[in-house]
């Protein structure tokens, strides 16, 4: 089963940032290239024609959502199985990254739910008011990817090197398509396939996972990206950009406007990954009438959302 995950706009976005420094403004509006692109549209995305005015000068918030469908751009109906939020600052090239685990029970159409639910209800735009409500921020962009992307970006480069930090052993007979993940502990190189299932891994057949749960999952998550981005980033890799600009447009869908993607290109020189800031919402796990949640630390999450996105909260 493909997914979606916070990794691929981050990709996406560095990828964008190679193309404009290596062949200029031309290239990465279409100028140059097979990608049609309406020059009188401010927008990446196929869905949106509203142009938001950015809240903070030079930088831009956006949710980042991962939602389990073979098509993103069929996801209706569907579950996010991942939701990140994601503030990139072009002026210093700092981005920072809160994850939002899948379980966290918050308020979904007036009731108490899994914030991964939101979607699966009501699309992109109840995903976006339970996040907005739930963290009381002002967020107006989104981007939705799926796991295809990185699969396919990691085969194009040849695989990604990570230190697979513990035995991942899972069959599903029954997903779409059947699922069957088996990679060794170690250092080892992953080519799509096992990219994807490291991403997806949650526990083996006999229940042992994460000591952590799914946050122990976002670490993990996180980790590859990290390696993932740096990996994309070589000299070798930046011959194959045309044919990772078509991944792109393929399995990603957002309202993000190419002004900002641009501006991201104009700064990618000043990104340090190693300076990258990234959280989770702290919690601890609940079974609650026999449903399994994340419960939510209000003070310590009103905390780190006013440390990471104070320029974006609502009332001010």
């Amino acid at each position: 089963m493909k997914k979606k995950f916070f990794i691929s706009f981050i990709i996406s976005f560095l990828i964008f940032s190679l193309i404009f420094l290596e062949f200029g403004e031309d290239f990465l509006l279409g100028k140059k290239s097979t990608i049609a692109v309406d020059e009188n549209d401010d927008e990446l995305s196929f869905d949106n024609d509203n142009i938001i005015e950015q809240k903070v000068k030079n930088e831009i918030l956006f949710l980042l959502m991962g939602v389990d469908s073979k098509d993103v751009k069929k996801s209706k109906g569907r579950r996010t199985d991942t939701m990140m939020l994601v503030k990139v600052n072009f002026d210093t090239g700092e981005i920072n990254l809160l994850s939002i685990p899948r379980d966290t029970r918050v308020a979904v159409r007036g009731k108490q739910d899994k914030i991964t639910h939101a979607h699966a209800y009501g699309g992109v735009e109840l995903a976006m008011k339970s996040v907005r409500d739930f963290l009381k921020l002002d967020i107006d962009y989104y981007v939705k990817v799926d796991y295809q992307i990185v699969m396919d970006v990691v085969d194009e480069i040849g695989g990604v090197t990570i230190d697979v930090p513990r035995r991942m052993k899972y069959d599903d007979p029954k997903a779409d398509p059947p699922l069957h993940i088996d990679i060794a502990k170690g250092v080892q190189t992953l080519d799509g396939k096992n990219a994807h299932d490291f991403l997806r891994w949650r526990k083996n057949n006999d229940g042992t996972g994460y000591p952590d749960g799914d946050v122990g999952r976002i670490k993990a998550q996180q980790m590859f990206m990290k390696e993932l981005i740096k990996q994309t980033l070589k000299l070798k890799n930046i011959p194959k950009i045309p044919k990772l600009i078509n991944t792109y447009f393929d399995n990603v869908e957002t309202n993000i406007p190419k002004s900002a993607i641009l501006k991201a290109a104009m700064s990618a020189k000043k990104i340090d990954l190693e300076k990258m800031v990234t959280n989770t919402i702290p919690g601890e796990g609940k079974r609650i009438d026999g449903v399994d949640y994340w419960i939510y630390y209000v003070d310590e999450t009103e905390a780190i959302v006013h440390q990471m996105f104070s320029d974006y909260l609502l009332g001010q």
